[in-house]
């Protein structure tokens, strides 16, 4: 019972050895400590869990890399997402206005030099 313990234990410490970090690993490198628990096995195995082992703190846990998140996750990628929309929805009505315009100043040339300009009454402005 007490040789299967020891197995497990080993095991056990040299997973962990090898998903642990190289920057977080104590004592010596991460090479060495695989090296110490494979070479000597219940020893080396304590001894990573008592002077090797990454010590769980927050400060550890903040300094660690992000993962990388989903885009519908990441609030700053759908910010960007809805500022691009606006803008490509301004620029169409943009579009849209400027042809307007266009057809308008078109229209006003070809009725200007058409037609003869009439009196109106409501309109102050107009000729008499």
């Amino acid at each position: 019972m007490l040789v299967v313990l020891a197995v497990a234990i080993t095991v056990y410490a040299l997973i962990e050895c090898i998903r642990s970090r190289p920057q977080e690993v104590r004592s010596i490198s991460k090479p060495g400590w695989i090296l110490t628990i494979i070479l000597v096995p219940l020893i080396g195995a304590l001894l990573w869990f008592a002077f090797g082992r990454p010590r769980a703190s927050k400060q550890a846990q903040q300094a660690a890399p992000r993962r990388p998140m989903a885009p519908d996750e990441d609030v700053a990628f759908l910010r960007n997402l809805d500022v691009q929309r606006r803008q490509r929805q301004r620029e169409e009505q943009l579009k849209k206005r400027e042809e307007e315009l266009k057809k308008q100043a078109k229209d006003k040339g070809r009725s200007g030099t058409n037609q003869v300009s009439e009196e109106d009454p409501e309109n102050p402005n107009t000729p008499r």
